[in-house]
């Protein structure tokens, strides 16, 4: 199963981390830039190689320090087909490279729509005498707004490629409760409806249950959210949740620790921006736009220094 592989890259490199490549043009420094636009000019295709070359260093900094990566391929697909090349070769990259790939492309549909997205992303497809393989990501994030309609192609996917989804529950993002924390009339009482969605999760999941206890159908919860966190953990106990929100959006070490296991396992947590542009922020600008990557290997060590130390302050 993938979470058994995610769970054996996070106990090897001690961190519970994965960095979000999410490239945008306004975090790409002007050398890189420079050298892309001289090569590809004033392009799509210019504007994809200096997102590859700014990935290509940032990988190559902090690939031995991390289980696992997440590129958002709408940061790639702004621009075009140029960029859709860009998000596979970071993909490819990142696998040379022993890394766990999250495609975070929050697909949902259903029928052969799903089948297909799933086919894409996960799968591999048919073309005349061959078998090809897309994006070839190693888990893909999944909205279950149309139900196990949406769901069951990818987990039947995932159970022929033994790969991984992470389906959304409890976003991160401050409007999420316009829907998700709607209460919704459940037998007898009144729950919200990221609490029935995260039990259907946990139901969906025991399809696909490996080694270490923990599903490869995973959940999405937002480290800006740490009580539903701790709500959640209880009602999926066997599933692996994605926690993005940390840093740039506000979630700390010791918001993360509910989202976890009494074995410090069952979740990872997602850092994009606070990592990929830490030359950026005053606390990294020392290291300068010329040295953006070792901002970012920096970025890592402290996060992973902040989780460590959230764990040895609080007793569960």
């Amino acid at each position: 199963m993938m979470t058994d592989k995610l769970i054996d890259k996070i106990r090897k490199t001690g961190a519970p981390i994965v960095v979000g490549l999410d490239p945008m043009m306004k975090f790409v420094p002007e050398h890189i830039k420079r050298l892309a636009f001289e090569a590809k000019g004033e392009t799509l295709e210019g504007a994809a190689e200096a997102i590859w070359l700014y990935n290509k260093e940032i990988i190559d900094k902090t690939y031995d320090l991390i289980p696992a990566v997440k590129p958002q391929i709408a940061m790639y697909e702004q621009f075009g087909i140029a960029g859709l090349a860009a998000f596979k070769k970071t993909v490819d990259y990142c696998k040379e490279k022993d890394l766990i790939v999250i495609g975070d492309v929050k697909r949902g549909d259903i029928g052969s729509t799903s089948e297909a997205y799933a086919a894409a992303h996960l799968g591999r497809v048919n073309v005349g005498s061959s078998v090809c393989a897309g994006f070839d990501e190693d888990f893909a994030t999944v909205n279950p707004y149309l139900g196990s309609d949406g769901i069951q192609p990818f987990i039947n996917i995932c159970k022929e490629e033994k790969k991984g989804i992470f389906i959304l529950v409890k976003t991160s993002n401050s409007s999420s409760g316009e829907f998700q924390d709607r209460l919704v009339k459940d037998k007898d009482t009144e729950r919200p409806l990221y609490e029935i969605v995260g039990e259907k999760v946990a139901e969906w999941g025991e399809q696909l249950v490996g080694e270490n206890g923990y599903s490869s159908v995973g959940a999405v919860v937002g480290a800006t959210y740490p009580e539903q966190g701790r709500v959640l953990r209880r009602l999926m106990p066997k599933t692996f949740i994605l926690v993005p929100g940390y840093g740039a959006q506000g979630g700390k070490g010791k918001d993360l620790i509910h989202f976890f296991d009494d074995n410090r396992l069952g979740a990872i947590i997602n850092s994009s921006r606070g990592i990929i542009a830490a030359y950026q922020n005053e606390k990294y600008e020392k290291f300068g736009a010329l040295n953006f990557a070792d901002a970012s290997r920096q970025a890592v060590i402290d996060m992973i220094e902040d989780i460590d130390q959230a764990f040895a302050g609080v007793e569960r």
